[in-house]
């Protein structure tokens, strides 16, 4: 496997598209420019995203059903229907459906290059170190 290979499923993508069946849900990206993604993404009941980080994009979230668990940073809030968050560049971030229904949420990603190769996670990083076998 190569390492895009391998970073593209550390992302949780099964493919190069933006759009696609993940593990924990399905995106769907809606409008696409040079600095900018639409998508529309659906998180199944008690699955997430993993924390990740990227450099060179800001994120909004916009719920358009059910419950977010989001957390930003070192901050975490829960957001229903109509509500939204920014996730500035640079910053750790990952939102869960603790709910029993789909979590569906428009995201908007801006930028100057949107690459997924721009996505890290804590265990690239460093920042969070597997548990040593005994």
């Amino acid at each position: 496997m190569t390492q895009n290979e391998d970073n593209a499923q550390l992302n949780g993508h099964e493919s190069s598209s933006h759009s696609g069946i993940r593990y924990w849900g399905n995106v769907e990206v809606i409008e696409e420019g040079e600095s900018y993604r639409i998508s529309r993404i659906e998180i199944k009941p008690r699955h997430g995203i993993k924390p990740q980080i990227h450099y060179h994009r800001n994120e909004h979230w916009v719920v358009v059903s059910g419950v977010a668990k989001v957390t930003c940073g070192d901050e975490e809030i829960l957001l229903g229907r109509n509500q939204s968050t920014y996730v500035p560049a640079a910053t750790l971030h990952k939102v869960e459906n603790p709910g029993s229904i789909p979590l569906v949420i428009l995201e908007i990603q801006n930028g100057e290059y949107l690459g997924e190769d721009d996505t890290e996670r804590p265990y690239d990083l460093n920042l969070v170190k597997p548990v040593a076998d005994h």
